[in-house]
């Protein structure tokens, strides 16, 4: 098992938000609109230095994304910011219509995405946002692992033309991945080579994938790990080829099992090459109240449950 270590944690949105200030640093057409939370999304950088630039639309979702739709036909690149539950169920019908059907170069930033926002609860912790958006034409769906890969994919999805969906949270997890590591969108990144089970993993969900794979390391299995950050346009290639070696899976996201990461890897599995498949995930519920660690604990969203999903599917295998 390939050793990971990281010197600190922090938290996803802080390199959404030190993106956004680099951006508007090297392109004068990035512009930034908040929904009342910019201390939340970390743009208070970007507002400070660039108030030309930043459009506080207030708890008024829906008009912002409306006013994105028209900055975009401008010519402008702009980045939407607000809570993942209300840049999308509370604004679906705005992203459909104005941004989605016409294929508009908006950047819906989406932050405090999941159960690790914790006490908050059900009301502010949605887990249906990855389907909803992944099932939009022309919606590109990005959930990065950490700090620098949240970075790295603000300023990528900044070079593309088109809609996105980029999907951070609030609190600090491990930053394992390399300052400057490149970030190709709809590219999965192969952590760990191994024979015997492919764990895909996604979000936060990355960094339980690699200590599940230490854990399986010492019970003698060698779990092949693979970091879909990129959910839309999804790496197909990667997964067949992975599955064709070690002939089952393990899915692991912060997310809804139906119609998240888990849904989309079994339908290429299912038209390309059917394999058993376990999914870690929330089961049909909603989020409650609770700290980050009781709630991922509560939700079998832990190593702990990677480890206990891997071997299960293993032994279906054989």
């Amino acid at each position: 098992m390939k050793e990971y270590t990281f010197t600190e944690k922090k938290d996803t949105r802080s390199g959404f938000g030190q993106a956004l200030l680099e951006l508007g640093r090297s392109n004068p057409l990035v512009v930034a609109l908040c929904a009342d939370l910019t201390g939340s999304l970390k743009m208070d950088a970007f507002e400070k230095e660039f108030p030309e630039r930043f459009i506080q639309t207030g708890i008024a979702e829906a008009n912002m994304m409306g006013i994105a739709a028209g900055l975009a036909i401008g010519g402008k690149i702009p980045f939407t910011g607000t809570f993942a539950n209300f840049s999308t169920g509370r604004v679906y019908d705005q992203i459909r219509q104005s941004i989605a059907y016409s294929n508009k170069n908006v950047k819906i930033a989406a932050s405090h995405a999941g159960l690790t926002l914790g006490e908050d609860g059900a009301t502010h912790q949605i887990l249906e946002d990855i389907g909803m958006m992944k099932m939009l034409p022309n919606m590109t769906v990005i959930n990065p692992c950490d700090y620098n890969q949240t970075r790295q994919a603000t300023l990528a999805v900044a070079q593309m033309e088109g809609p996105v969906y980029l999907r951070f949270g609030r609190p600090k997890v491990p930053n394992f991945t390399g300052a400057n590591e490149p970030f190709e969108i709809g590219k999965a990144l192969r952590l760990n080579e191994g024979k015997d089970v492919t764990i895909f993993a996604t979000g936060h969900l990355v960094w339980e994938a690699i200590l599940a794979g230490k854990i399986l390391a010492e019970k003698g299995i060698d779990a092949e790990i693979i970091n879909l950050h990129t959910i839309k346009p999804l790496d197909t290639s990667a997964i067949i080829n992975s599955v064709k070696k070690t002939g089952c899976v393990v899915t692991a996201e912060e997310h809804q099992i139906n119609g998240g990461l888990g849904d989309s890897i079994n339908q290429v599995l299912a038209l390309n090459m059917p394999a058993p498949v376990e999914m870690v995930g929330v089961n049909d519920e909603f989020g409650e109240s609770g700290t980050p660690e009781q709630l991922m604990k509560k939700y079998g969203l832990s190593a702990e449950n990677i480890v206990e999903k891997a071997i299960k599917v293993i032994s279906r295998k054989s």
